[in-house]
């Protein structure tokens, strides 16, 4: 389990990361969601030992990351920014893995290497960044660690190749309860394979929630009344959202299904239709609510 607690790391005079409190189970995968500029790469160092808090801890399992080298020895990190050694192949750079990641497996590391067609000796430097991509999730996998760490990990993949890494660490999840921290913008990357996800804005922590649960707790609606409803005609409801098109308004309610449901059928709409919401909707819902959202450029 990854525990932060109150952790805070400044740049400067820039708070990248402010006083965040998160837990991650082990065993489930994690999503990291921000906005830009939100602190998700500097959490995501800070949490595999790269940098060092200002204030607050961070424990993995109990004991604090940095400067732990067996504690790191479990976590792999995939930055966003691939860096490998100059002039080497797969392959070496597979040997230097080897000798600091007690349980990497030099066999699961070349079949993966063969089954995507990898060259063993061809030169990293002459790689595409997809390939890369691909290069630091299987020396991931084949390193056995509890967690793996990725910053954008699937930018950069093309679709066979992503749903074939989600495959990999579903297996890893399901055969030695590997736990993966995945951080990105593609929400619906997320979405296939995240069954908890935390929301990060201006470096600090808006929710952490189960996926099914915040899907769960917010709602959608498209309602048609003799004449539009405000907020104000449903004061008992946490109406996030209220927009008009013509006579049809799609309203977005926090709150139990059932309730919300009692509330609008209690105004007489003459239509009402509960709309799934999808995990990029939640954000933006969740984001505006703190005052984050597309600025008008009146072009």
């Amino acid at each position: 389990m990854i525990e932060s607690k109150g952790l805070t790391k400044y740049f400067g005079d820039i708070c990248a990361v402010d006083h965040v409190d998160a837990t991650i189970k082990q065993g489930s995968a994690f999503g990291l969601l921000g906005t830009n500029g939100a602190g998700k790469s500097t959490f995501l160092r800070m949490m595999c030992g790269i940098l060092r808090p200002n204030e607050g801890t961070i424990l993995v399992d109990g004991a604090e990351v940095y400067e732990n080298p067996p504690i790191k020895q479990e976590i792999f990190y995939i930055a966003d920014e691939q860096y490998f050694f100059p002039n080497t192949t797969p392959r070496e750079q597979g040997s230097f893995y080897a000798a600091y990641y007690p349980r990497f497996d030099k066999k699961i590391f070349n079949q993966l290497l063969h089954t995507f067609e990898l060259g063993c000796e061809r030169k990293v430097n002459t790689f595409s960044k997809g390939m890369k991509k691909q290069l630091s999730v299987f020396l991931a996998l084949a390193a056995n660690t509890t967690y793996i760490i990725c910053d954008e990990t699937f930018d950069g993949l093309d679709p066979v190749i992503r749903q074939a890494v989600k495959s990999l660490m579903a297996d890893a999840m399901a055969s030695r309860g590997m736990t993966p921290i995945i951080a990105s913008h593609n929400l619906r990357e997320l979405e296939d394979i995240c069954d908890h996800v935390g929301l990060l804005h201006k470096g600090g922590l808006l929710l952490s929630k189960e996926l099914e649960e915040m899907k769960l707790s917010v709602h959608k609606l498209q309602v048609v009344f003799d004449h539009n409803k405000s907020e104000d005609d449903f004061p008992a409801l946490d109406i996030i959202s209220n927009k008009f098109s013509g006579r049809l308004q799609t309203m977005v309610i926090r709150g139990d299904e059932e309730q919300i449901l009692q509330q609008i059928q209690a105004a007489n709409p003459i239509f009402i239709e509960m709309l799934p919401l999808s995990l990029e909707e939640v954000f933006i819902t969740e984001t505006e609510v703190v005052g984050y959202e597309f600025p008008h450029l009146g072009l």
